[in-house]
Parts: structure tokens; C-alpha cells; sequence
């Protein structure tokens, strides 16, 4: 069956951490903007860039989680989170780890989508869990408004942990956590990559030509910068800037989430997981690959736009 000419939101997510329906009722303006990703996968570097091309200036009076909140997250009542935005004067840009089928969608909204290697976000989301501090998930227990389970405990052994997490890829079980789900997180917008109004961004890509992918979002957000300024935006949106400003720029630092801020932003390098996962881990994950995605898509999480053009 054909995909419909327009994304549908078909399903729901309900996890321990965020759940879907809090996008019920909110109401899009024309010019917003929507940074998608799976977790790990550049997010907070995304909405670093939107920040520095929406103000172009290098210095926020703000946390940037103030200026882009985190729709999904049950770190908040929903409603708090959606007067917030209403509040806002300048163009929104939000933070979500929704897949596509289970947003509202808008031919007036942007939509960016980030991609990484499966194998990369996995690394760096088991640093994310390890520096969360274990409260955070009795604040979202308290601000859940569907049936609550928190996750099951993490494997000790990294490959067994492995296995079972790209061995659940596109799962439609209802507590699967689908926001750390890469395959299925990406595949939903790459289905729909042809519109104009969504963006497919690659971290790679980010890390090898940072001034280029940012011309390139500025395009499609449709953003006028000064060329004299373009030196000093790239500069703060290196990865070293971010993480010298750790407790202004890490995600949800107003909560206390983290027991270290800077430690969110842990190395930012691809291809560490040649040293950590073994020959039983790349089998399945390549099979998984395989049977899951298309090949220009499995390609394009693994390399980026740039070498797989």
C-alpha cells in the first residue's frame, strides 16, 4: 500500500519518559519550527543552531530548554509547557522525540529531522542514562497521564544490551521506547523527505562541514543571515563552545536532571563503537539493517548526505 500524499498521525506513543499526547490541543503557528530526532542524535546541537540563526547572536539570557522546550517530556505539566510557548514572541523551535506518525503535522510548519549511526547513538545514550539522575523519573511518573511503568534495568553486559536494543528496532509494542528507536524514529520522515517543509539533517554531516549544514538549514528555514556574522555563529555551535556552556545549553538543566551537565556532551566523535561492540553485535545489527530499512535509508544512518551523494 502507497504512503497518503501527507504524514498521518496514526500512532501513539506512551513511554516512561515522554508520551505523544501532550501535542494534543496545541495550536501551530505558520513559521514554526519542529527539531525531530531520535535521542542522542544531535538534538540539543539542532537546537543550538536554530537559536543562533532565529536571535544571530552568540550569547542567550536564557537556558536554551527555556527557549525550545521539550513537548514530549513528562518532566512538566503539559499545560505549563504549552502556556510557555503561547507566551513566546519570537519564531518557535521545539523540541520533540515523537516519530512522525504520531505527530499532528502542518503543510506551514518546518520539520527537521536528525539521523545518526545506529551504533553511535547507542553508546552515547548509555552515557545519557548513566549521568541521569534517578529523581527524574519520579517527576515524570507524577506528570504522566497515561498507565506508567518505569524502564526495565539496563543489561550490566554492553553486548547483550545491544542485542536487545537494535533487536527491538521498529517495534509497535506500547511501552517500546520509541524515541530511542533510530530506525523506526528516521524511517518515518524519510518517507516523506520529498516535501518541502521537512528537512533531513545528518550528524555526520554536522561534524564534517559545520558552516555548510548550517547555510544549508538557514535555506530551508528561509532565514537571512549577514554574511559578516556567519564566523561567529559557526564558532558557537562548535562542539567545544557547547560544552565549555554545558549549564546553559544542556537539555532540561532548569529541572536538575543531570548529575553532570557537562558530561551531556561526552565526546561528540563517531565510530567508537569499532572498539566496543563485537562480531555477534554487527551480525544482527547489520541483518536488522537489512530487513528493516531500504538501502539508500541504511546508508544514509550510516554516512550521512554527504557520502552517500
Amino acid at each position: 500500500m502507497s504512503n497518503p500524499t501527507t504524514p498521518q498521525r496514526t500512532r501513539k506513543y506512551n513511554e516512561f519518559l515522554m508520551e505523544s499526547s501532550r501535542w494534543d490541543g496545541f495550536e501551530f503557528r505558520d513559521d514554526d519550527i519542529l527539531i525531530c530526532t531520535p535521542a542522542k542524535c544531535g538534538t540539543t546541537w539542532t537546537q543550538m543552531i536554530c537559536a543562533l540563526l532565529i536571535f544571530q547572536k552568540t550569547e542567550l539570557e536564557k537556558p536554551l530548554t527555556e527557549y525550545s522546550p521539550w513537548m514530549d517530556v513528562l518532566l512538566a505539566p503539559i499545560d505549563q509547557v504549552h502556556r510557555q510557548l503561547q507566551q513566546q514572541s519570537h519564531r518557535r523551535f521545539i523540541k520533540t522525540h515523537t516519530p512522525l506518525d504520531g505527530l499532528p503535522y502542518s503543510e506551514k510548519v518546518k520539520y527537521i529531522c536528525v539521523g545518526r549511526d545506529p551504533r553511535d547513538v547507542f553508546l552515547s545514550l548509555k552515557n545519557h542514562l548513566e549521568n541521569m539522575k534517578p529523581d527524574a523519573l519520579e517527576i515524570c511518573r507524577e506528570n504522566a497521564t497515561e498507565d506508567w511503568t518505569p524502564p526495565r534495568p539496563s543489561p550490566d553486559d554492553l553486548g547483550e544490551w545491544f542485542r536487545g536494543w537494535i533487536h527491538s528496532a521498529c517495534s509497535t509494542a506500547p511501552d517500546h521506547a520509541g524515541h530511542a528507536d533510530v530506525l523506526n524514529y528516521v524511517n518515518t520522515f524519510w518517507q516523506y523527505r520529498h516535501l518541502p517543509n521537512i528537512l533531513m539533517l545528518h550528524y555526520s554531516d554536522l561534524k564534517a562541514d559545520l558552516e555548510g549544514e548550517m547555510r544549508r538549514i538557514a535555506g530551508f528555514l528561509d532565514i537571512n543571515v549577514p554574511e559578516a556574522l556567519w564566523p561567529e555563529l559557526v564558532q558557537a555551535a562548535s562542539f567545544e563552545n557547547m560544552k565549555n556552556k554545558a549549564d546553559q545549553l544542556a537539555p532540561q538543566v532548569t529541572d536538575n536532571v543531570w548529575k553532570d551537565t557537562s558530561r551531556f556532551f561526552n565526546k561528540g566523535s563517531s565510530g567508537q563503537w569499532k572498539d566496543t561492540l563485537g562480531d555477534e553485535e554487527l551480525y544482527l545489527y547489520r541483518q536488522v539493517m537489512d530487513e528493516r530499512l531500504e538501502p539508500e535509508l541504511a546508508s544514509w544512518l550510516e554516512q550521512g548526505r554527504k557520502k552517500t551523494a
